[in-house]
């Protein structure tokens, strides 16, 4: 089975959620605690073992590039200040995996934006991360999914049980548990955001994926759906009656840092991880109790 060496991270998209923020900053550029949410992504996936990361931009998302680049005058200026640890926090994501990116001229939706990478992927399965999904956990949810495909063959989608009064906020997929692996579900249907009444089941699929190349030759025939724009999901619902899909119940916690709530939510879960930090934040809480 081939090994997975290559990953896409699209982040083309205009973050409206957090306008006004987000006019002048790339959303993947909001720090969780002091890092831009984009380096946690991409630690995540040199963690699992990627060593090729294509990031899909728009327009005015250079600052996404740059934060990977290296910044000589800074560094030197770090250096002779004897700032060992701040300079290799700023060196450090210049090495963690070779970058490359490609831009979505227009917003022709997630599918489309993954199709924009096909020429720097080509005939390899690769994992697509979804920047505004943090996941932390002890072992990478990337590389959870990664194990899976290399024993199988097949697409993997992370999968997590969520209310059914939220199902109409995800893709859902529904399928059969693996007698062999309760974390497994051999998926036979998947709905882009039904309606909570009509959802199939309450497994959602969150942002991890590891696909077989063949999802490119599906995303170049798909009709545009919702919004007019080309859906991942409308493409790997043609695959699950020809290649097949898994669907794995990932280990870990996941934060959606697209929406404000759950962007402040992973603030404060990695923030627990430092101990200055967080007893700073405690005792902020103790002096304001709510009322």
């Amino acid at each position: 089975m081939a090994r997975i060496r290559k990953a896409v991270i699209p982040a083309a998209g205009m973050g409206t959620r957090f306008l006004p923020a987000t006019k002048a900053i790339p959303k993947e550029m909001l720090p969780i605690v002091n890092k831009p949410s984009i380096q946690l992504i991409v630690e995540e996936a040199a963690a699992a073992g990627i060593e090729e990361v294509v990031i899909v931009t728009g327009r005015g998302k250079t600052d996404i590039v740059d934060h990977f680049d290296a910044h000589p005058q800074l560094e030197e200026i770090l250096r002779r200040a004897g700032k060992e640890a701040l300079l290799h926090e700023v060196v450090a994501p210049t090495k963690m995996v070779k970058l490359s990116t490609v831009r979505q001229q227009r917003p022709l939706g997630l599918g489309h934006a993954i199709l924009c990478a096909r020429h720097l992927i080509g005939n390899e399965p690769f994992v697509v991360f979804l920047p505004d999904d943090l996941v932390d956990a002890q072992r990478p949810c990337a590389r959870q999914l990664m194990d899976v495909y290399e024993e199988t063959g097949k697409s993997v989608l992370a999968l997590m049980n969520v209310p059914r009064s939220e199902t109409h906020m995800y893709g859902i997929a529904a399928g059969s548990v693996d007698p062999n692996d309760p974390r497994r579900v051999v998926v036979d249907r998947l709905v882009e955001k039904p309606s909570n009444e009509q959802a199939p089941s309450t497994l959602a699929v969150v942002g991890r994926y590891v696909l077989d190349p063949v999802v490119f030759d599906w995303l170049a025939r798909t009709v545009p759906g919702r919004g007019d724009e080309i859906q991942l999901t409308d493409a790997l619902a043609s695959m699950v009656t020809t290649s097949g899909i898994l669907g794995y119940l990932f280990e870990g916690n996941r934060f959606d840092a697209g929406d404000v709530t759950g962007y402040l939510l992973a603030n404060l879960n990695w923030a627990h991880k430092q101990p200055r930090i967080w007893s700073q934040i405690e005792d902020f809480v103790r002096s304001h109790p709510s009322k």
